[in-house]
Formats: structure tokens, sequence, C-alpha cells
């Protein structure tokens, strides 16, 4: 269970609360550190959670271990917590029984890596994995990883929406990317995901 605000290294203070990715993200690090997974995170619905930040958590086998989520208004508000509430219910003994991770070693790159940050409107129904998988599956050469820097609900966003907002690396093996490539590998990158998404530049 975990609430609260979400406090950076060297912050004293919170500057924004705890929300569903950072449980989830703690989870695949701890994954990850004992050479397990990868985890598959699939929308499900759960009695206990909210509509819409509820996931299902599986093995790359399709084996189920567990759910993740937002607890649900209903039991928020019978246990008078005055803050969301995100919980994680896993089965440890079918995740350490897991395969292990093949683990694989690449020679630093030699050219350096240009980073461009995106925010998108999107509706909540649309999952962050499907946002990130988007991103893999217009096979962009130089587009070398996305990660996620942060959701956000509330002020200025429309009900039923969510700002995500994405970190993506553009890399070239060969030699350092000029920067209008850059831009235009962005702007066509972006442009599909508008399109695809129904989503708006945020």
């Amino acid at each position: 269970m975990a609430t609260g605000g979400a406090v950076k290294q060297d912050r004293a203070q919170a500057e924004r609360e705890f929300d569903f990715f950072d449980l989830k993200g703690a989870l695949e690090t701890a994954v990850d550190w004992m050479n397990l997974g990868p985890l598959v995170f699939e929308k499900t619905v759960a009695k206990h959670l909210r509509v819409g930040q509820a996931a299902e958590i599986r093995l790359i086998d399709g084996r189920k271990i567990g759910t993740t989520g937002r607890l649900s208004e209903k039991i928020v508000s019978s246990y008078k917590f005055r803050q969301p509430v995100y919980v994680l219910e896993l089965d440890l003994s079918a995740l350490l029984t897991s395969q292990e991770k093949v683990v694989q070693y690449a020679s630093l790159p030699r050219y350096p890596a240009v980073v461009r940050d995106l925010s998108l409107l999107v509706s909540r129904s649309v999952t962050v994995g499907e946002i990130m998988r988007a991103v893999s599956d217009r096979g962009v050469a130089e587009c070398r990883g996305v990660k996620l820097v942060g959701t956000y609900e509330g002020t200025n966003v429309p009900s039923g929406k969510r700002s995500v907002t994405l970190r993506i690396e553009y890399r070239s093996d060969e030699r350092t990317l000029r920067d209008e490539e850059v831009e235009q590998q962005h702007a066509d990158l972006t442009t599909s995901l508008l399109q695809t998404f129904g989503a708006e530049q945020h």
C-alpha cells in the first residue's frame, strides 16, 4: 500500500502526489534488480480498484501473479482516507520461481544522445504501455528509448483525461545527429501519436 507525496532525491518537499506509475515503477525496478521479468501489465476490472487505474500483473509466460491500482472511491470513503491510496497484491512464490532474464552486454555508445520530452493529453482509457508500444512500433532507427516522466490528472485537465509526459531518446551509432534531423523525427512521431490516440499536445 502506498500514498502521500512523491519526494525526489535531495528534495525536502513533495512536488506531486504518489500515483499508479510510481508503484508500478517500484515493482518493475525491484524485479529487474532480481534479474527476473519482464512483467506484463494489462487493464483489468477489480471491485476494490478504481476504474481506469487497475492493472493485472502477469509473467511473460502469461501466468497471472497479482493486481495493482488505486483503491476505489467507495473503499477510500469508508475508511475516511483523505488522499488517493494505491495497493499492490503479488504472488511472490510465483514471481521468485519465474525464469531469470538473459543478461546481455553492449559497448558504450560512441555518439551522444538527444533527448526530447513530449506531453500528451489523452483519454484515461489509454494506458501508458499502449503509448510506449506505439513509439516502438514506429520503427524509427534513431529512436533508442522512451521513458515515462509522469502523469497528471487535476486542475486544467478535463474530466476523463490525463496528461502523460514521455522522455524520448534519439541516437545514431554512426554519427552525431543534427538538430534538424531530431526535430523532424520528433515532429513525425508526435503527429503519429496524436492521430493514433486522438490526443492533444499538452
